[in-house]
């Protein structure tokens, strides 16, 4: 998948995410992009290991099932994210 199409499938994955996701997280605009491309490589990955039973580092496409995918791998990712911010204030 080119740039572009990497940088759109990020602004509507964490984008969607951040609105679904409870509370308050924070961040501008790179800062959403960057979550849903790395949702998209989670959802992707899981997706794959769903499917296939091995784990692969793939990337959901630029499809509105690919979009579904990277909106479930960015909350995930927004999950790990607090996660690990909270265990590194306390």
């Amino acid at each position: 998948m080119n740039i572009i199409a990497w940088v759109i499938l990020g602004l509507l994955a964490g984008a969607i995410a951040k609105a679904i996701y409870p509370g308050y997280q924070g961040g501008g605009i790179l800062s959403t992009m960057v979550l849903g491309i790395v949702g998209a490589f989670i959802g992707g990955s899981l997706y794959s290991l769903l499917q296939t039973g091995t784990l692969q580092l793939t990337a959901a496409g630029l499809t509105l099932p690919g979009l579904f995918i990277a909106v479930i791998g960015a909350i995930i990712a927004i999950y790990l994210w607090g996660l690990l911010r909270r265990s590194s204030n306390a």
